[in-house]
């Protein structure tokens, strides 16, 4: 109903506007013309077409401009709200002393085109600081908020707030972390990534409905230990996948994304959104090992290459041993040569001590083959 309103209103005030508008025309031309009843009948044709124009783009724009405020956190809301009627009145009180200005005729286009530029500038300026600092504004007019008193109570610590998504919930390392004090700030669960983890759970998968199932209980333990520190955020927003939703959601709220999805914490960096991603921190922490260091390993499997053997040190790292086929099965010593660091992990490089016995075993099985 209203999109019609719109459009009546705009397709009327074209139409009055043509009408009345043959009036302006110089008097020489209006003096030339024969029939002035045809001509506004005409001209308020033509305008009535543009007012439809301008209506059709100006529903579009609202409609945009409706779904960004029904998604947008309230406090953002308000926060850029405040934002723009600061910009407009310091915009306004800078702009009374120029229109007061003795200025001369030639040079009238002035101050229209002063007020335009300066409601502009400060408009912008308010609202870029509103997104940067409003949360913090807020808290002065109401220093007794929920997020205060949890502050307050010692109960949330002052920091950014962390949204977790879907891997990092299955992972289950989170809990630790923040059990250790290690996260800190509210946690924030958006109610794409509980869906998303209810359709596994229901999945007819048995992997998926396990991995399902441990985040849902993961999630009710989290909600049973820190209460209102974990906040579910219904906002809806537009978007293919839960992925985008966390990018966009994160970045509203100038939040912290935990995840251990590689391509997602590509995905925020490439957006500049704060991003942890869990396999860098392990990385962070992992004990170094250094080339010429002695280790003893279980050979599990065969390598890549011929001849090699792989094994694997306690933290799950993984050691590739040239020559190290022969002892498959076997604890052997190993001489560290060398270290490899990729997206996905680290590998370690070594060889056999001289010190370590060959495998009689596979040396006589191995001229029979």
């Amino acid at each position: 109903m209203a999109d019609l309103f719109i459009l009546f209103l705009f397709l009327i005030s074209g139409a009055i506007t043509g009408w009345v508008g043959v009036n302006w025309l110089p008097e020489a031309t209006l003096d030339q013309i024969t029939n002035l009843k045809n001509l506004k009948i005409a001209l308020s044709g033509l305008t009535a077409l543009v007012g439809l124009l301008i209506a059709f783009i100006f529903q579009q724009f609202r409609n945009k401009l409706i779904q960004k405020i029904r998604t947008m956190p309230t406090d953002l809301l308000i926060s850029r709200s405040i934002g723009i009627v600061l910009g407009l009145l310091i915009a306004t009180l800078l702009l009374v002393p120029v229109l007061l200005l003795p200025l001369p005729k030639e040079l009238f286009f002035v101050k229209p085109i002063f007020a335009v530029l300066s409601n502009i500038f400060f408009v912008v300026l308010a609202y870029n600081l509103a997104d940067v600092h409003g949360r913090t504004v807020l808290r002065l007019f109401n220093p007794n908020n929920t997020e205060a008193l949890l502050i307050a109570d010692g109960i949330l610590t002052p920091a950014n707030a962390k949204v977790l998504d879907t891997s990092v919930i299955i992972d289950g390392r989170i809990q630790a972390l923040i059990k250790l004090g290690l996260i800190e700030g509210q946690i924030i669960v958006a109610q794409s990534v509980i869906d998303e983890l209810q359709k596994l759970a229901d999945s007819n998968n048995s992997e998926k409905r396990g991995k399902g199932r441990r985040g849902l209980k993961l999630l009710n333990q989290l909600r049973e230990t820190y209460g209102r520190r974990l906040v579910v955020n219904s906002t809806k927003y537009e978007g293919e996948g839960t992925d985008e939703i966390l990018l966009k959601l994160t970045s509203d709220i100038s939040g912290l994304l935990i995840t251990i999805d590689y391509n997602l914490s590509q995905v925020a960096q490439v957006q500049e959104v704060k991003v942890l991603n869990l396999s860098d921190l392990v990385l962070a922490v992992r004990p170094e090992v250094q080339p010429g260091e002695k280790l003893n390993l279980k050979v599990v499997r065969e390598g890549k290459e011929n001849s090699q053997g792989i094994a694997y040190l306690e933290d799950g790292t993984m050691v590739v041993i040239e020559e190290g086929l022969q002892w498959i099965g076997k604890r052997i010593e190993v001489i560290v040569t060398g270290a490899l660091q990729t997206p996905t992990g680290r590998m370690v490089f070594s060889k056999a001590s001289n010190d370590q016995p060959p495998n009689k075993f596979e040396a006589k099985k191995a001229p029979q083959g």
